[in-house]
């Protein structure tokens, strides 16, 4: 018998929505859990050159934890391209300021970097807090 390797396309799936409330959870697990979800990794039927996983919501992106010292020590790096144009932010500003951001760059560092990464990306949506404008899609809650 021959065995014939299947590919499957991005209009052979039911894309789902996922809901993640992300208080208390650990940054880089939660990241991976996401990225998982993201990619479609969690299917059967997952192709690596196709865009077969589903849309995630995160919620309460403020409450989330990091260990250790990362609180104080973790680091945020920027460079422009230009002489001078290096730039450094620390974890606790950008999670006082934009705490979705932080969910944000830690799940796509996680994803292909291709153009296919950047459009699963789009993918994710990120809240600081509880309330999200998603309800009408009826998001599923997946437990971390």
């Amino acid at each position: 018998m021959d065995k014939v390797t299947r590919s499957f396309k991005t209009t052979d799936t039911q894309q789902k929505w996922h809901l993640v409330d992300a208080e208390g959870k650990t940054l880089g697990r939660l990241a991976t859990q996401v990225a998982r979800l993201l990619r479609g990794k969690h299917k059967p039927m997952f192709t690596p050159n196709a865009d077969l996983g589903d849309f995630v919501v995160v919620v309460n992106a403020s409450k989330v934890k990091v260990t250790g010292k990362r609180l104080e020590l973790k680091e945020y790096f920027h460079y422009t391209g230009y002489p001078g144009g290096a730039t450094y932010e620390k974890y606790q500003d950008i999670l006082q300021k934009k705490p979705e951001r932080v969910v944000e760059r830690a799940v796509k560092g996680m994803l292909p970097h291709n153009r296919l990464g950047r459009q699963i990306f789009k993918k994710l949506k990120v809240y600081p807090g509880p309330q999200h404008p998603h309800r009408a899609q009826k998001p599923e809650n997946f437990a971390v």
